[in-house]
């Protein structure tokens, strides 16, 4: 009886520190404030970065060479893909660092993300500090993850404010640079090659009129759902990402993105195969580059599921590749007609049923498993 007396005693107090603990935590401290500070995520992910950080001389000596690389791709590019209409063109080359590419999509991040901070304002706490900066650490660790990772990078400025012209190509030359040196690449074929891959992606844009706009909306209807006022029981799922509205525009956003991926994956290794003399060469480099993860980098592409979306974009391309193969070209291209024409998660792994659905002629004997 004794022993159990002085557990329920224990009980009591340690419940009764536990709840002086939490409403501590809790207790409004006057003001609000935002789950995210975009400061403190730039120097926790630039603390991170791996460097060298390239001089302006370097950088834009980098800039000109990828440029006039470009000049010599888009001809025969265009002749693959397609025109671009009348006064579209494509935008220039630049060359960033690590430092540089951070910046970079921290303003695209921003751009998407604030409206829903700002909606989201919190009121001041022990506990929403301790949250605030659990994100914080999160999305800079990140950051610094993918920055001394990515090798290219098109913006096409969703979400910005009109007018236009702040699209742009990139090439990350830090990354580049290591890789190459890693790997023994050719250095000319090696940023042609990925000159393709971000050009492409300037062209589904500029020439399909209807795709910024539809990728805007989308984003706009995510973000809507989350920032209008309602029931705190659907704002929360909002936040979440649980609605079923959500879940449709999410599902569409992945399959386009899929597509646009996988696209330029299947230009950039049909022309490449033709026009740069070390293709065979590169394509077995990047096979094992994104093989040849260690076991921390698979756990974080697993944890962030980075492994998943990169699944996503391999069904884009066996997708884009079965068409072409099957069909050619002008077929693979009636994906861009419009948000229609887009092939559904599902019809990214039967090819048939997208062939068949938007009516681009008998449906063939054997089309390529698209896995």
């Amino acid at each position: 009886m004794r022993r159990t007396v002085g557990r329920s005693a224990l009980y009591g107090v340690l419940f009764g520190l536990a709840t002086a603990a939490v409403a501590e935590a809790v207790r409004p401290r006057g003001g609000t404030t935002l789950l995210v500070d975009w400061d403190e995520v730039r120097r926790t992910a630039r603390a991170r970065l791996d460097r060298p950080h390239l001089d302006a001389g370097k950088l834009a000596g980098a800039a000109l060479d990828y440029r006039s690389l470009a000049e010599k791709l888009e001809k025969p590019l265009l002749n693959f893909v397609g025109p671009l209409p009348k006064g579209a063109s494509l935008p220039g080359f630049d060359a960033l660092d690590r430092e540089g590419w951070l910046d970079l999509n921290l303003g695209i991040l921003r751009r998407a993300v604030d409206p829903v901070l700002e909606s989201g304002r919190m009121p001041n706490s022990l506990i929403v500090e301790v949250g605030r900066a659990g994100v914080n650490r999160y999305v800079g660790y990140m950051l610094a993850f993918l920055g001394s990772r990515v090798l290219g990078q098109y913006d096409p400025q969703l979400m910005s404010a009109e007018p236009m012209g702040g699209e742009g190509l990139y090439l990350v030359e830090t990354n580049v640079e290591d890789w190459r040196q890693h790997a023994n690449l050719p250095d000319k074929d090696l940023r042609r090659w990925l000159i393709l891959h971000e050009m492409t992606h300037a062209w589904q844009f500029a020439a399909h009129q209807w795709l910024r706009p539809h990728m805007e909306e989308s984003m706009r209807v995510l973000i809507e759902s989350v920032t209008r006022k309602g029931a705190t029981v659907a704002r929360f799922a909002a936040f979440a990402g649980v609605l079923p509205a959500q879940w449709r525009i999410m599902r569409q956003v992945q399959g386009t993105m899929s597509v646009i991926e996988g696209y330029s994956n299947l230009v950039m290794n049909q022309l490449g195969s033709k026009l740069l003399p070390g293709f065979d060469e590169l394509e077995r480099a990047y096979r094992e580059r994104s093989s040849g993860k260690s076991a921390l980098e698979v756990l974080i592409w697993k944890l962030t599921g980075l492994d998943l979306k990169l699944q996503q974009y391999q069904r884009g391309e066996a997708f884009c590749k079965a068409v072409y193969d099957q069909h050619g070209m002008a077929v693979l291209n009636r994906v861009w007609d419009g948000p229609q024409s887009m092939p559904t998660l599902r019809e990214l792994g039967n090819p048939i049923a997208w062939h068949r659905r938007v009516g681009a002629g008998p449906a063939p004997r054997r089309v390529e498993s698209a896995r």
